[in-house]
């Protein structure tokens, strides 16, 4: 944009045009003082410039005239409600069974309060959590089931066994899930001591595998009434 100011020092006046560039375009006028130096003193010069842009009418007006509008946006949970009449598998290591067992029981119970029949369960132990995953795999891939929930309870001990266990368990399950296309819920504990999984499995951190429960029945809901 031209801007072009006048300023009087010692008898002389000064004229000049500049071409300017501004990134903020919410003024149409701005004072500026700044000062002179010529070879006698300094002298305070001062310009006004009408400031005015291509645009100036409304330039921020279609900041977001890229992006869709949309009258609603829709929001995607699942219901516990619509368990009843889904079907579920569950994946039980038996290794630390004094700790999956109660896991299990509150698994069971907790599909039982929200109307999913013990006919729709079926239950398969496996020595460990180590074969939690590619039994979970086959089930989920036998069509039968809307999720599967796998249940195991891996407890450090000396050796780096604890962690080969766990990180295969752990990524085992969740390629289950998405080989199968099927929901596959990871509760398999993994403590650093027996006092931590019996506070896991009933205890005062409540119970892991009511959760698992809960959480397969939310997944299966959305997956069979949403996603389909």
């Amino acid at each position: 944009m031209a801007v072009s100011f006048a300023g009087a020092a010692q008898g002389l006046v000064y004229r000049q045009n500049l071409t300017l560039a501004f990134s903020n375009s919410n003024f149409n006028r701005t004072q500026l003082q700044f000062q002179g130096q010529n070879p006698a003193k300094s002298q305070s010069l001062s310009f006004s410039s009408q400031l005015k842009l291509a645009n100036d009418a409304s330039p921020r007006k279609h900041h977001r005239s890229s992006f869709a509008q949309t009258d609603a946006v829709r929001h995607i949970v699942g219901s516990l409600a619509k368990a009843g009449g889904l079907r579920f598998a569950v994946v039980v290591g038996r290794f630390n069974e004094i700790v999956t067992r109660p896991m299990l029981e509150g698994a069971l119970s907790t599909f039982k309060s929200y109307s999913v029949q013990d006919e729709d369960i079926d239950v398969v132990w496996v020595p460990g959590s180590f074969d939690i995953p590619v039994v979970a795999e086959r089930l989920g891939r036998s069509g039968k089931y809307h999720a599967v929930l796998c249940i195991g309870a891996v407890i450090r001990g000396d050796t780096s066994h604890y962690d080969a266990v766990v990180n295969s368990a752990a990524s085992g399950v969740l390629s289950a899930g998405l080989k199968s296309g099927i929901p596959c819920v990871f509760s398999v504990l993994t403590t650093e001591n027996l006092e931590q999984a019996f506070d896991r499995a009933g205890g005062k951190a409540g119970n892991k595998g009511s959760e698992g429960a809960l959480t397969a029945m939310e997944l299966a809901s959305v997956f069979e009434y949403d996603l389909k």
